[in-house]
């Protein structure tokens, strides 16, 4: 029986440790969040590969510098050299670059191609930027008076936060999909130019009024996924979150069946 109750408590305490240290920023953060989806991690990939060579680059670059520097200053080099160009080292920093950008261009093709694609989704869920918040329609699912799941998703004001939840974050209804699913992303404005963006699942898609923008997700674990709008769209700009919360199939259902219970 105690062995029961410390499994449960253990357990309790995991899912509860996941809500509160959800995919959001941290203070000081410099590097990327957490991946979730499969473009986030290709993403993280590329930007690994490519740091790779900006260091080799720097470094070369910053010896050849120092050691030119160095072996031709005033007091060690007295008679400049006529020398104006080479043919040999023409061709190689121009050839070296060249390989170097088409070594590069095989991953990043691959990832633009792999961040087009939509696969035959199983959800689609059509986001509706505004003035200064987001709303969230549910088209694949009616109620028996032919109307669709749609909400308005808006910030939770600071005095109203409860603990463990995070300032300018968070919002009173969060777009809930499950896990391990394509699901189709529609985005629009309502007004003006807004961007829906979530770090941790490598999405930013642009809200124009009067087009239609899509994008897609397959989230690959569980949990509360932080984002806001990333275009400069008002007075409150700053103060239009979103929150993805990602759940099990079966959790999923039900939270679908309570909305249209609604």
């Amino acid at each position: 029986m105690i062995n029961l109750v410390k499994v449960f408590s253990i357990s309790f305490l995991w899912n509860f440790m996941n809500i509160v240290q959800a995919d959001s920023a941290s203070n000081w953060q410099v590097g990327f969040q957490d991946p979730a989806t499969p473009i986030m991690e290709g993403i993280i990939n590329l930007h690994h590969d490519l740091m790779f060579f900006i260091c080799i680059i720097s470094i070369f670059v910053s010896w050849m510098l120092g050691r030119t520097l160095w072996h031709f200053e005033q007091s060690q080099n007295s008679i400049p050299s006529s020398l104006v160009h080479g043919t040999l080292i023409e061709m190689i920093w121009t050839i070296s670059p060249a390989i170097i950008l088409l070594i590069i261009a095989v991953p990043s093709f691959s990832l633009l191609y792999a961040m087009d694609e939509i696969i035959s989704p199983a959800i689609t869920i059509k986001t509706l930027g505004h003035q200064w918040y987001w709303s969230y329609e549910y088209s694949d699912y009616l109620n028996e008076e032919s109307e669709a799941i749609n909400f308005n998703s808006y910030m939770i004001p600071e005095e109203d936060l409860t603990e463990g939840q995070l300032r300018l974050l968070e919002v009173d209804n969060r777009m809930v999909i499950p896990v391990n699913t394509h699901i189709r992303i529609i985005v629009t404005a309502a007004d003006v130019l807004h961007s829906w963006a979530i770090p941790s699942l490598g999405v930013k898609c642009d809200a124009i009024p009067g087009r239609l923008n899509q994008t897609s997700l397959f989230i690959k674990r569980e949990g509360l996924y932080y984002g806001q709008c990333s275009e400069i769209c008002g007075i409150n700009h700053g103060f239009m979150p979103i929150v993805v919360e990602a759940v099990p199939l079966p959790s999923y259902i039900s939270w679908v069946s309570n909305k249209l219970n609604q």
